[in-house]
């Protein structure tokens, strides 16, 4: 099977045609695809089994009906107060966040910035002039993520201009690229040599270019998916991946093990394992905090050395806070980074709630200032 002159999969974003799908199925699903963006490609939708209903791939591409219950918000983590130039995002001071695009390959149904894809949206900048100049008068950013949207569905032409402005400024040693095209269309990897190029120019030897992997099941870890990673990491691209804990996709231990591992295998390293965000659409994607503790645990207990390296975290809007662990009837987060760094650090031991799917469900129920300590805050309901 010759990988690298396949043809580019076919994309649509009309569910009349997605042939796996019934006629009923299409007609009831139509008003989820109209409310959220609904995107996917040919090749995507080959991993499919279309004959089980409960298929994890289809789970995170096809519309579910629940989506359409009301839940959440579109900024669930409140994205927007720390955007300080259109497309530009500075939370955390070494890192700064630039989203270069507002398509994907396709659409996840549990995506945290959904919002992004809908009418109206103009958060992503198509000119990043003024983020990079803010970025040059930010010394501290040695960071840069980008990401969207899918910064690979743009060209090479296009994502190789962003790479160069950025890779001009001294202080920024590390460029991210947050993509799922490893996983949704690795031939957009396979069929352009300009693209391992770019990388190869840009990913120095103490300057790295990491591509930041979106793989959330095993079965997503096909043969050109793993020649495109092999390809990646040929020009000079570090590979790590990232994914949320995503119900009736990967909320079993076993699952996560084997994700973790085969992935580990093929030299990428698992960096977060993400709570799903409470974000407009996503409570049937969702799985409760000390549930998926359990299941991380779990995995971790399958797994050996650089396999078990992702942290169990929640991109709160008060920061990244981990999930560290339960002590009998309490549970124990903290913050793994913060937008001061004051807190960074900073330890929370709540009581338990099983049906908590967010740190606020904690929060609530506080009944102690959270600033009595700078280090470890007690919460009892």
């Amino acid at each position: 099977m010759d990988l690298v002159n396949i043809s580019r999969p076919r994309y649509t974003n009309k569910l009349d045609q997605v042939q796996g799908l019934s006629d009923r199925e299409r007609q009831e699903l139509q008003p989820v695809a109209e409310k959220f963006a609904f995107r996917t490609n040919d090749y995507y939708q080959s991993l499919i089994d279309w004959s089980d209903p409960d298929d994890p791939i289809r789970r995170i591409v096809m519309p579910d009906l629940q989506e359409l219950d009301e839940f959440g918000e579109m900024d669930a983590s409140d994205e927007h107060s720390y955007t300080v130039r259109k497309g530009l995002e500075h939370k955390y001071g070494d890192t700064a966040l630039l989203l270069v695009n507002n398509v994907c390959g396709a659409y996840c149904r549990f995506c945290f910035r959904k919002r992004l894809f809908t009418d109206g949206n103009d958060e992503v900048t198509n000119d990043i002039t003024d983020a990079v100049a803010y970025i040059e008068q930010h010394p501290e950013i040695n960071n840069v993520l980008l990401s969207g949207g899918d910064p690979l569905i743009m060209s090479t032409g296009k994502l190789s201009k962003i790479i160069k402005q950025l890779r001009d400024i001294q202080h920024v040693r590390i460029i991210r690229i947050g993509t799922k095209m490893t996983a949704f269309d690795p031939y957009r990897i396979l069929n352009d040599p300009s693209l391992l190029e770019m990388l190869s120019e840009y990913s120095l030897p103490d300057r790295k270019i990491f591509v930041m992997a979106h793989f959330n099941h095993p079965r997503e870890l096909t043969e050109p998916a793993l020649k495109g990673l092999q390809l990646l990491q040929k020009a000079g691209a570090i590979t790590v991946n990232q994914s949320p804990l995503i119900r009736g996709v990967n909320d079993k231990p076993e699952i996560i093990a084997e994700l973790f591992g085969r992935l580990s295998f093929n030299g990428v390293v698992p960096y977060y394992l993400f709570l799903c965000r409470p974000t407009s659409g996503n409570e049937p994607y969702m799985v409760p905090v000390e549930k998926g503790l359990e299941i991380f645990e779990e995995a971790r207990r399958r797994l050996a050395g650089l396999a078990k390296q992702a942290r169990l975290c929640m991109s709160h809007r008060t920061g990244k806070v981990e999930v560290v662990g339960r002590m009998n009837n309490k549970i124990v987060f903290r913050y793994h980074r913060a937008p001061n760094p004051v807190d960074c650090g900073r330890v929370m031991v709540f009581d338990s709630n099983p049906a908590a799917g967010w740190l606020d469900d904690y929060m609530r129920s506080e009944t102690v200032n959270l600033k009595l300590s700078p280090q470890v805050h007690t919460v009892s309901a």
